[in-house]
C-alpha cells in the first residue's frame, strides 16, 4: 500500500472513530479522490475499515462484528488471498481430486486452476461451483441440500456420507477463526459436517488463511490445528 492510501485510511479512521458511518460517496469526498479508489484502498488496506450495505465503518463495530457479509469478506485482504491460493494452486498435481471450502478465501483458487492439469473438484459453495464451471478441463462435484444465503453453500444430510465415498487428495480449508488453543472455527454451524468430512477423508489437510484471522474464536468450532497437515499463510507454508 502506497503512502497516500494509507493516509487516506487514517483519515477514514479518525472520522469514523467517534462512531457512526461514512457512504461511499461522502468517505471518496473526504479524500477528495473517486469511490473506487477508496474500494482499491480498502481491500489493500489491514481490514480496520469495512464496507457494509455501501456504508464505510469500523470493523470492530459492534453493528458489524457479530455477523458475516459474503460481499464484505470479498474485498477484505483481496490481495493476500489472491497470493496464498496462487501458492496453493502451485501445489497441484495431475489428476488430483480436490475439496474446496466456502467463503471468499479460496475464490482465487477456485478461478485460477489450471487448465493443463485434469481434475475434480468436489464443494458445497456455490461460488466455488461458479468459478469453477468456467474452467476447462475441470470435472465439477457440487455438493447439494438446502442453499443457505448468507456463505452462498448448501447443507445437505447426506453431504458427509458422499464427501467420505470420494478419493479427495487435498482439502483446501478455510477459517474465519485460527486459535491455537481453541483450534479452527467459522460463523455458521451447517459448515462444520462438510469441513470435517473433508478432514476425515483428504489424504492431505490444506488451511489457507489470511493474518487477520489469527488469535479469532468463532461460533462454529470445527477442527483442532493437530487436525491439519499444512497451513498456507502469508509469512510461508507451513507443515504441521
Amino acid at each position: 500500500m502506497n503512502e497516500r492510501s494509507t493516509i487516506r485510511l487514517r483519515r477514514l479512521q479518525a472520522s469514523l472513530a467517534q462512531g457512526g458511518s461514512l457512504r461511499l460517496a461522502e468517505a471518496a469526498m473526504l479524500c477528495g479522490v473517486s469511490e473506487m479508489t477508496i474500494r482499491r484502498d480498502l481491500a489493500a488496506s489491514d481490514g480496520a475499515l469495512v464496507l457494509v450495505g455501501g456504508l464505510l465503518m469500523l470493523a470492530d463495530d459492534p453493528r458489524h462484528a457479530p455477523a458475516y457479509d459474503l460481499a464484505v469478506q470479498r474485498d477484505r485482504h483481496a490481495q493476500v488471498k489472491r497470493r496464498l491460493c496462487e501458492r496453493a494452486i502451485a501445489t497441484l498435481e495431475e489428476g488430483d481430486t480436490l475439496f474446496i471450502d466456502c467463503g471468499t478465501t479460496l475464490m482465487p483458487l477456485a478461478a485460477g486452476l489450471p487448465s493443463d492439469l485434469s481434475l475434480t473438484v468436489v464443494t458445497y459453495a456455490l461460488n466455488v461451483a461458479d468459478a469453477v464451471s468456467a474452467r476447462p478441463g475441470v470435472r465439477l462435484w457440487l455438493l447439494g441440500g438446502l442453499y443457505q444465503s448468507s456463505s452462498r453453500s448448501f447443507d445437505g444430510d447426506d453431504m458427509t456420507a458422499t464427501i467420505a465415498r470420494l478419493g479427495i487428495n487435498k482439502a483446501f480449508l478455510s477459517a474465519a477463526g485460527v486459535h491455537p488453543e481453541k483450534g479452527l472455527s467459522c460463523f455458521h454451524f451447517h459448515e462444520v459436517a462438510p469441513k470435517q468430512a473433508a478432514i476425515a477423508s483428504a489424504e492431505h489437510r490444506v488451511l489457507v488463511v489470511d493474518p487477520s484471522k489469527r488469535g479469532l474464536v468463532r461460533p462454529a468450532r470445527f477442527a483442532g490445528l493437530d487436525e491439519i497437515d499444512e497451513v498456507i499463510t502469508e509469512e510461508a507454508s507451513v507443515e504441521v
